[in-house]
């Protein structure tokens, strides 16, 4: 990829040449900068690059300039170049007319000028736009290559797998893509090898599993010590929130995930009410964040690992991790295993006779810590309707992230769910959808969604709200084809064609795996602190002194966000009961 551009646009020569000096200096290796003198000349650069199909990362535009004002020419940007960071740079005085800008052209940031020292309060600033930018729009050359069929579970497992925890990669359909045929037909792959898995410089990965893409890819996925302060089970936001609040308070710390870091919020394109975005952000975007502040204190991360069992060891508590097999004399990478994870045993579980391999189980996993923060989340609850599990993964998901809506494009897709996260969902498949249906059990979508979400939905012409109607079946030929609505005030059924569905509804808390030592209300939430000593889940508690807040029927084990019974199902409460727990932590390891 060329070199993207960053564009400069002042009036005034003295302070345009000083915000280019500071720009060359910070950013000119691997960024091209221009300058112009007038809001005409930054249009006639900008058309100049997309006729060369040149990349344009950034513009800064003053807003006080004679003839087009910095907003004007922004505006103008944002419809040419839709993806460029816009940044404002003004005065204190028209701060109000830049706020209104983040809404009317989907303005990035402003800056007040003057912005010296630029340490301080340039370089911050522009460092975020341009990594949000370089993001979306990494280098393919060395990406992973995944080769499989367009409607295949496992296809689309991978797919998930790798953007969630932000692995470039480049898709080839085996059906409409000439090179995945080809590189399907060179590595002699039968339809149950699929999809395939090519990591530069490594083994091709056949319908690997996720340990065994995270084990190729480097991404850890075991711990590194016998023993911690806190094991935190669950990435998310609350998740996120104690491992950075606990790392940097200086408790040794590891985060075990079972997919990716972010957890559902992780999947949203837009969280727009997010304290202090003003423009909001994305799920990945903040998910990213937090596991840089995390890392960068000392917090360890295990991913792509299942925990199947909580073990209370006198003062310590035990999180025990599903086993992996792996198979002595192949690779166990290449045949879809993966690594032994940290602190399991290995034991024979038998062998091919005369096969010369030798297999072996990783029977379990533990990691000891001397407290627990449960932060599991909920999952989607899975929705009733004849036909629909058997097309789970081939147009029909549970929940969908930012990149699964270029797939749909120019298609009929439908969304089941009236929360946030559905409007959320909406709002981003109908940028690329022919048209986006969602449909709505109740009455109306006010009783269950944000406002400023109803809104958009409502002015958006390629969206439409069915109210009072379900999915009551599904079918296809290999993939999702049609569905069956259900009128359910009349009564009457409709069959209507559609290639996607993607499903919001319910909450079901991840907590199977917990045993009889956690409390739970009867849907599965953890009941926490005060809930423990009175009301219906009294004599939970067995100890003299009181539960903490947050803390669990097991001493020393804690829940935040959605998995906590009663909890408020919102990004920023969960970010905040995540960093309160580890102030409970701390109380509770000092009584051990």
């Amino acid at each position: 990829m060329a070199r993207p551009a960053i564009l400069t646009v002042d009036d005034d020569a003295p302070v345009s040449a000083a915000i280019a000096r500071d720009l060359r200096a910070r950013y000119g290796a691997d960024h091209r900068i221009l300058r112009a003198g007038s809001g005409a000349e930054a249009l006639d650069l900008v058309a100049r690059l997309l006729l060369k199909g040149q990349p344009l990362a950034l513009v800064a535009a003053d807003q006080r300039m004679p003839g087009l004002t910095g907003i004007e020419v922004l505006a103008r940007v944002r419809a040419d170049v839709p993806d460029a960071k816009l940044l404002l740079l003004t005065a204190y005085a028209d701060t109000d007319v830049a706020i209104a800008a983040i809404n009317d052209i989907g303005l990035d940031h402003y800056l007040l000028k003057p912005w010296d020292p630029p340490d301080e309060n340039l370089y911050p600033v522009i460092d975020d736009l341009l990594a949000d930018w370089h993001n979306a729009h990494p280098d393919h050359t060395n990406d992973v290559r995944v080769v499989g069929d367009r409607w295949s579970e496992g296809s689309h497992t991978v797919k998930t797998f790798l953007a969630n925890n932000h692995v470039p990669y480049v898709w080839l359909d085996v059906e409409r893509d000439a090179e995945g045929a080809r590189l399907r037909d060179l590595a002699g792959a039968p339809p149950e090898d699929l999809p395939l898995v090519l990591v530069p410089d490594g083994e091709t990965l056949r319908a690997p599993t996720t340990v065994a893409i995270a084990s190729a890819l480097g991404l850890r996925t075991r711990a590194e010590r016998d023993l911690y302060d806190l094991c935190i089970v669950g990435g998310g936001p609350a998740g996120l929130a104690a491992a950075v609040c606990a790392a940097s308070e200086g408790l040794s710390t590891v985060v075990v995930e079972h997919e990716a870091p972010g957890g559902q919020a992780g999947q949203s394109a837009a969280i727009e009410n997010y304290l202090g975005f003003p423009r909001g952000l994305s799920g990945a975007d903040l998910a990213q964040r937090a596991i840089a502040q995390a890392r960068r204190f000392g917090a360890e991360m295990v991913l792509a690992r299942d925990v199947v069992a909580l073990e209370s060891r006198g003062p310590v508590r035990a999180v025990r991790l599903e086993g992996i097999e792996v198979v002595q004399g192949r690779d166990p990478v290449h045949d879809g295993g993966g690594a032994r994870g940290a602190g399991g045993s290995e034991g024979a579980v038998g062998s091919a006779p005369g096969s010369g391999t030798d297999a072996f189980t990783d029977a379990f996993t533990d990691i000891e810590a001397r407290s627990v923060v449960l932060a599991t989340g909920v999952a989607y609850r899975r929705l009733e309707a004849v036909g629909l599990d058997a097309l789970v993964g081939r147009g029909v998901h549970y929940g969908a992230s930012a990149g699964q809506a270029a797939a749909c494009a120019g298609e009929e897709v439908y969304v089941v769910g009236a929360a946030n996260s559905a409007g959320q969902a909406v709002l981003n498949l109908a940028r690329f959808a022919r048209r986006v249906t969602l449909v709505v059990r109740g009455t109306s979508l006010e009783a269950s969604m944000s406002q400023y979400l109803v809104e958009r939905i409502r002015a958006d012409e390629r969206i439409r709200v069915l109210c009072g109607t379900e999915v009551v079946a599904a079918g296809g030929d290999g993939h999702l084809e049609r569905l069956t609505l259900a009128d359910r005030a009349l009564g009457t059924t409709t069959e209507v064609d559609a290639a996607w569905l993607f499903v919001f509804i319910g909450a079901a808390p991840r907590t199977d795996w917990l045993g009889t030592e956690v409390a739970r209300d009867g849907h599965g939430f953890v009941v926490t602190g005060h809930d423990l000593v009175s009301g219906p889940y009294a004599g939970g508690w067995t100890l003299s002194r009181p539960p903490f807040a947050l803390e669990t029927s097991l001493p020393g084990v804690f829940a935040a966000g959605d998995v906590r019974s009663d909890s408020m199902k919102r990004v920023a409460s969960a970010v905040g009961e995540g960093s309160m727990s580890v102030y409970f932590v701390h109380r509770y390891l000092a009584t051990i």
